[in-house]
């Protein structure tokens, strides 16, 4: 693997494991912890620690560990092929039924974000702000991904 190569990898696998903390956020009310992580994977034998999670989640570098792939792949709930990144895996139904939800809470806290610290900003500009970021969010993944089950990355 190359380096151009290994680094699509690593940022392309932070983009999933994002993408399955927001569904579990989404889910549950809460992003999970490391620590919920590791003492999960620690029981099925894997060990995980903290600069490794980060480095990984982050995309600072490409991990090729199939018993982590799996571990990660029974915490969210997915097929260990999605995790991977193969070709072939298709989203889980339950990513894909979150996805829009996700954007959109991503979105409200941007306008929200926005709203706080413009402080006194008219309401023809919070509103161009508000349909750009609607925009934004509903380009964010083509039709045919959400029609078929692939995954964006």
């Amino acid at each position: 693997m190359t380096e151009d190569t290994s680094t699509t990898a690593a940022e392309d696998l932070a983009k999933r494991l994002r993408l399955l903390l927001d569904v579990a956020e989404a889910e549950t009310g809460s992003e999970p912890t490391f620590a919920q992580i590791a003492s999960f994977l620690e029981a099925r034998g894997t060990n995980l620690s903290r600069s490794r999670w980060t480095y990984i989640v982050n995309g600072h570098r490409y991990v090729q560990d199939p018993p982590l792939f799996e571990g990660l792949a029974a915490f969210f709930d997915v097929d260990p092929a999605f995790l991977a990144g193969s070709a072939s895996a298709v989203t889980p139904a339950k990513v894909s039924a979150q996805l829009d939800l996700v954007r959109s809470m991503r979105a409200a806290r941007v306008k929200s974000y926005a709203a706080r610290t413009l402080g006194d900003i008219s309401p023809n500009a919070l509103q161009a702000i508000s349909q750009f970021l609607d925009a934004e969010v509903s380009q964010t993944m083509p039709p045919a991904h959400k029609a078929e089950g692939q995954h964006p990355f």
